[in-house]
């Protein structure tokens, strides 16, 4: 999670599909040590932080039993660790009924109303309270993918979405251009 902030998808698969041939456990991370460490996620933006991070955080793995936490209390006690990386974490380890909140997921989820929010963490906070727990882990992925290819910041596909009946955004935008085309 550390080595995603600011950086693609598609650079983090390559770097940790090489990496994770050697690390399975915090301690693999500390028996290579940080420079190492450094050489082997150097192409992603600002991977000499990133590195000592997630040295940081085997430590403290480490010093904790070796496992990761499952709490978002205890999670957000970890270096690097937010509220979103804190929910990706309980969902993919842990299996748990949560949503992260990316910026695809805040956009998407105030364009259709589900949310009012200015900010990512005030919509994580409000997602949770409106989408019922069986439907979480499903609306979690379908969020995230309808926010990167159809409900875009720029250019969304509007006129092929399924849900613009639904959609405050595409209603407020038609009502505006129909307003001021009379």
């Amino acid at each position: 999670m550390i080595l995603s902030a600011q950086s693609t998808d598609k650079q983090v698969n390559k770097i940790t599909r090489q990496l994770f041939l050697s690390v399975y456990e915090p301690a693999d991370v500390i028996a290579m040590g940080q420079e190492k460490l450094e050489k082997a996620v150097s192409s992603v933006n600002y991977y000499k932080m990133k590195a000592k991070h997630i040295f940081q955080t085997a430590e403290l793995l480490i010093e904790q039993g070796g496992e990761v936490p499952e709490s978002t209390e205890d999670l957000l006690k970890l270096p690097w660790v937010g509220e979103k990386t804190a929910k990706v974490i309980q969902y993919v380890l842990y299996h748990q009924p949560v949503i992260a909140v990316d910026t695809h997921v805040h956009r998407v989820a105030n364009r259709l109303g589900i949310v009012q929010t200015t900010t990512p963490l005030q919509t994580s906070k409000q997602i949770e309270k409106a989408i019922p727990k069986q439907w979480k882990t499903i609306a979690h992925h379908a969020l995230i993918l309808f926010g990167r290819y159809y409900c875009k910041a720029q250019k969304p596909k509007c006129e092929e979405c399924k849900l613009q009946s639904r959609c405050e955004f595409f209603l407020k935008s038609t009502k505006v251009e129909i307003s001021c085309g009379s």
